[in-house]
């Protein structure tokens, strides 16, 4: 009986912990990049709307190829990094297939602006630039005329504030 309750204590004493220790323990959130597998990001990566669409359904490769932004059809479109992705034609859709990150908005289609700042507010899909090849939203066409005039700085401090937020979830 004696090595009943040892034991009995033991097992007790020893879920109780593991139970302690994963309560504790940070919880992120993962983030599908396409390929099946998670990062360890601690916040949504992609801004999407209520749908789960990125970019508000408009189509990420139409702002690099006709340079403007274009409404995505349903008909075309692909799951990539949690989120919804709308094209104007097929053409498109494959373009994106192929290389997303070459036409996925930086940081996740969250306002520029507003990740410079260290938080994110949502992009506007009509308040878009291409710097370096790159596709930038910003919140509204009055935000993205502040962004433009310190727009490299702004980057700059962007890029460091969206490495943060791996281990720092941002306000919105």
């Amino acid at each position: 009986m004696k090595s009943f309750n040892r034991t009995f204590l033991f097992f007790t004493v020893f879920v109780s912990i593991a139970l302690i220790v994963s309560a504790c323990a940070k919880q992120s959130v993962g983030v599908d990049s396409g390929s099946g597998e998670t990062s360890s990001m601690v916040f949504d990566a992609v801004d999407k709307n209520a749908d789960g669409a990125a970019l508000e359904g408009f189509d990420a490769v139409a702002y690099f190829v006709v340079d403007r932004a274009v409404e995505g059809n349903p008909t075309y479109s692909y799951v990539w990094n949690g989120a919804k992705w709308f094209f104007s034609n097929t053409e498109n859709m494959e373009k994106f297939k192929k290389n997303p990150e070459a036409y996925a908005p930086q940081y996740g289609g969250y306002c520029s602006y507003a990740v410079s700042k260290g938080y994110t507010a949502d992009g506007d899909p009509n308040a878009w630039k291409v710097v370096d090849g790159k596709l930038y939203l910003n919140y509204s066409p009055e935000v993205k005329e502040k962004w433009e005039e310190d727009q490299q700085e702004n980057i700059k401090k962007a890029e460091g504030n969206w490495m943060e937020f791996n281990s720092k979830k941002p306000e919105h």
